[in-house]
């Protein structure tokens, strides 16, 4: 068995490594954008509220998923939404 020391300055070679590739790795999670967004995150975007919000999933208004007990929104479908609200005032 062989025996092998490990230097304070192997160590800090160590870290720097490991805090880049962490740092690669959060970078490239951040430019990703989400596809797909909760209750809380699209009433916050359209400012409105759940009630609102369920109505406008009631009549086909806003189309959406769920899995579960849980409820998701297209990020491209709530966009598209809000780019056609904006050609109607134009």
């Amino acid at each position: 068995m062989a025996v092998e020391i490990i230097t304070k300055e192997d160590l800090m070679k160590f870290k720097y490594e490991l805090l880049s590739e962490l740092q690669t790795l959060l970078s490239n999670k951040m430019q990703q954008p989400k596809k797909w967004l909760k209750t809380r995150e699209v009433t916050k975007m359209l400012q409105i509220s759940p009630g609102t919000l369920q109505n406008y999933r009631i009549n086909g208004t806003i189309p959406f998923k769920k899995f579960g007990n849980t409820i998701y929104y297209s990020l491209a479908e709530i966009e598209k939404l809000l780019e056609e609200g904006d050609n109607k005032h134009n």
